[in-house]
């Protein structure tokens, strides 16, 4: 029995890592980051590239988060608070803020629509959403409730008397007997500390909740498999806090241990990013495959010099792109995995070349189990085998928002079912083949889209293409059950050709795709990953599934 354990589950220690790390794992996310920014007051912790350059210190930054948390306590009343900003000081200190008043922040995904963000903000009880006028200006469509506050006007109301006073005692009392004054919670464990709702790739936005210990755990696991990024390094944080990407990593993390940051408010803006590094040399950079590969048309060696860490993740990284950042900016690319359902971090590959695997996204993070099961009958499989991904850990969600038939769904006995096809080595690597959403069963046979797709863009030696040029999918069939059909922008890439790519490869008949379908576009997210439902909606629609581009565009 016990070998049988061995070679079905990989065990990362999880119960030594709980042990490890137990009084953090009992703590309060807003306790944590008080008492790390109060520790260096002097230190220059943010500067914010939406408008020009804005530096801030940690006890300004501070002292403006305690301000506008006495003004939400007196004038906000319900639990959770929309926060609708883009990375930067506002989005950092309306966050801080809300943790520091005990109420649980929910930064709105702007980027779904109008419907998905009535649903969202109905499921969470938002009455009250914290943004700026410019937002409100640019998001015409956004469903805004009556009780919309901006940020910047709050911020100009404060009394110049208090926030003096604020900023001198943050400058001379230890962040301990501050906490005590503010009346700051020191317990969070099991309690909500975050909502966030998904972008919805395979189906409509779910709110994950995460408590204060699955954030907590997720930073401290970080910390474990990255420990050199305590000292002598600065993140360039450009990911939307709507994602737990972005609040976790690019927001909660550095603010627990005085990371500097540097902030720009898209990671689709590369040329302010570039300017950015430039001009504060960050030594780490957060991002998608999909948001890194611009850099390299765009930037100088020169100007990404400063860059000596980048982790990609939300996608697979292509090997073309991970060599060629290595080669062209002198940088170590290390590529991990995770969800939001996981806050977000999973697995990642580490800096030495012993503690990296190519083709893989790293070993499971300390305090995690993982294992792999077979997609019809859910049994456990060995290692090496491939099958579908569970995970179990200090750092994975309890379940769905007000959701339990999707909790359900996904969550048994603490293992989350994350939906994608992978395989375990023996040494702990964990290699992702993709999601099944992206597989189709013809023939008895299960065909993965990305694969033929990675074919035919390798053929066509379009790696490079900083939009996604094609994407495979599927749409039902009464008499095959699914036929596969190619969503194509390229007008010189036929269907006929896409076949003759794919049979000169050598794959089976029943991989070449039947149907191509002209877009404009490849519908994607705002991460760069493939918009999975939408794909498939396209292509079933009952237009003619191989009409010319010349038609598409008249």
């Amino acid at each position: 029995m016990e070998f049988e354990k061995i070679t079905t589950v990989f065990d990362n220690e999880e119960k030594s890592f709980a042990e490890k790390h137990r009084e953090e794992l009992d703590g309060h996310v807003a306790n944590m980051i008080l008492r790390s920014l109060a520790s260096a007051p002097l230190k220059n912790i943010v500067v914010d590239h939406a408008v020009g350059r804005r530096p801030i210190k940690a006890g300004m930054l501070l002292a403006l988060a305690l301000s506008f948390s006495e003004k939400m306590k007196q004038f906000i009343h319900s639990d959770r608070v929309g926060i609708v900003l883009p990375p930067g000081i506002p989005s950092i200190v309306v966050n801080l803020a809300t943790l520091f008043a005990n109420k649980i922040p929910v930064n709105l995904n702007f980027t779904l629509g109008r419907n998905s963000l009535e649903s969202s903000m109905q499921i969470a009880g938002i009455k009250t959403v914290i943004t700026v006028d410019a937002m409100r200006d640019k998001l015409k469509d956004f469903p805004w409730p009556k009780d919309t506050i901006d940020f910047v006007g709050v911020v100009k109301r404060f009394s110049k008397f208090s926030l003096i006073r604020r900023c001198v005692l943050v400058n001379m009392l230890p962040g301990k007997m501050l906490a005590r004054i503010y009346d700051i919670p020191t317990t969070g464990g099991n309690k909500e500390a975050t909502l966030l709702f998904t972008s919805g790739s395979v189906g409509e936005p779910k709110g994950v909740l995460l408590t204060h210990r699955n954030i907590i755990g997720n930073v401290m696991q970080i910390l474990d498999l990255l420990p050199e990024v305590k000292s002598g390094h600065k993140l360039l944080a450009n990911l939307p806090v709507f994602h737990s990407f972005g609040f976790t990593v690019g927001m909660c993390l550095p603010l627990m241990i005085n990371l500097p940051l540097v902030t720009c408010p898209s990671p689709l803006d590369v040329k302010k990013n570039i300017k950015a590094i430039a001009e504060d040399k960050p030594t780490i950079l957060l991002g998608t495959p999909t948001f890194l590969r611009p850099y390299l048309k765009r930037a100088t060696t020169e100007q990404m010099s400063p860059i000596k860490i980048v982790v990609a993740g939300a996608e697979k990284a292509p090997e073309d792109l991970i060599q060629a950042w290595e080669k062209h900016f002198s940088c170590i690319f290390i590529e991990g995995y995770g969800m939001t359902e996981a806050s977000p971090i999973v697995s990642l590959n580490l800096l030495t070349e012993k503690d990296r695997r190519a083709g893989s996204v790293g070993r499971i993070c300390p305090g995690m189990s993982a294992r792999v099961v077979d997609p019809e009958s859910g049994m456990p499989l060995k290692l090496g085998d491939e099958g579908i991904l569970q995970i179990h850990g200090v750092n994975v969600f309890g379940g769905y928002f007000q959701d339990p038939e999707r909790t359900i769904q996904v969550l048994h006995k603490g293992w989350f079912h994350t939906g994608d096809l992978a395989r375990i080595d023996q040494d702990g690597f964990l290699f992702i083949e993709g999601r099944i959403s992206r597989f189709s069963k013809i023939g008895g046979e299960m065909v993965p889209h990305g694969t033929i797709e990675e074919a035919v863009v390798r053929a066509l030696k379009l790696e490079e293409e900083e939009k996604l040029p094609l994407a495979v999918t599927s749409r039902l069939d009464t008499t095959k059950g699914e036929v596969l059909v190619v969503l194509n922008t390229l007008p010189d890439v036929t269907l006929d050709s896409v076949k003759q790519i794919l049979s000169d490869a050598g794959f089976p008949n029943l991989w070449i795709p039947r149907e191509m379908k002209m877009v404009p576009e490849i519908p994607t997210l705002l991460t760069g990953k493939l918009d999975i439902r939408a794909c498939r909606e396209v292509a079933s629609r009952n237009e003619d599934t191989n009409a010319s581009f010349e038609d598409l565009s008249s």
